[in-house]
Parts: structure tokens; C-alpha cells; sequence
């Protein structure tokens, strides 16, 4: 079964018609994922490490058509500089409604090494949390842009 448009279906919506899978999530468009992505700062890189999948968690900007990503030494950079194509998931649940929506994105993850990206970088506000020095800047494209809702009930 494909996807159908059900009139508001889950976001306050009553007066237009929406876009849903066949499990009966809203299907956000590219404005909308990107709109969500923007108003978070915590996230999820998928990656394959010798051959096996893992999930590292990050802190993030949107920076116009690409998602920035501050990290240390390790896979998350090994990764960057060679351009490998990377996974990005960000989401939100409301435990009490049962509502939430999720946002993934798949793009080539590359570091930053212009100086002068570099200055302008580090005037935005990109979140760090670990204590260690983090001094690489991950810029990964939004070449997929994909999005769910789980509706209120």
C-alpha cells in the first residue's frame, strides 16, 4: 500500500491535507525535516566500522546546506577524511502523547581544513560537550533528506 493524504493528519493540521506511509506516519517534506533539524542539537551519525554498523551520538548545527559536526580524534574523523558516506538521525517522543517524529539524513562527511572556514565556524554556535580538546569540524552534505511523524492520538 503507498502513501495517502489524510486531512491533518498528527501536527495541529486540520485544514490541509498530509502525506502518510502505509504504518499511517506523516511523511515530512525536505522544508519540514530541515526546519526540525535546525531546532535541535543532539543527533546520531550511523557509520560502518570493519564491517559492522555503530551509532555515535553528537552534538550539531545546521550551517545553511550542510550539518556541522565538532569531534576529537577517532572513528567519526577517520571517517570524514575519506569522505565517507555517513547516516545523520535526529528525533523527539513525547512519552505522555505517544507523538514525536523522527529525521534521517544521509550525506558525504568531510573535515573542514580552510582556515578561514575554520574562523567562521567557530563563530557559530556549535555545542561541545566533551571535556577533552575537540579540534576537527565535520561537515556532512544533506544529499537525502527523509522524515517521519507519529501523530497525536
Amino acid at each position: 500500500m503507498g502513501p495517502s493524504a489524510l486531512p491533518g493528519a498528527g501536527s495541529g493540521r486540520h485544514d490541509v491535507n498530509v502525506e502518510v506511509d502505509r504504518n499511517g506516519l506523516e511523511i515530512l517534506d525536505r522544508s519540514e525535516c530541515l526546519r526540525l533539524l535546525s531546532g535541535s542539537f543532539v543527533g546520531r551519525v550511523a557509520v560502518t566500522v570493519g564491517g559492522l554498523p555503530a551509532i555515535l551520538p553528537v552534538n550539531y548545527l545546521v550551517d545553511g546546506g550542510r550539518i556541522l559536526i565538532r569531534t576529537g580524534e577517532g572513528t567519526k574523523l577517520d571517517l570524514a577524511t575519506r569522505e565517507a558516506v555517513i547516516a545523520f538521525e535526529v528525533d523527539h517522543v513525547e512519552p505522555f502523547s505517544h507523538s514525536g517524529w523522527s529525521v534521517c539524513v544521509t550525506g558525504v562527511a568531510k573535515e573542514i581544513l580552510d582556515p578561514g572556514e575554520l574562523h567562521r565556524v567557530d563563530t557559530l554556535p556549535l555545542p561541545h560537550w566533551t571535556p577533552n580538546g575537540i579540534s576537527h569540524v565535520l561537515a556532512v552534505s544533506l544529499d537525502l533528506v527523509s522524515g517521519r511523524r507519529l501523530p497525536r492520538p
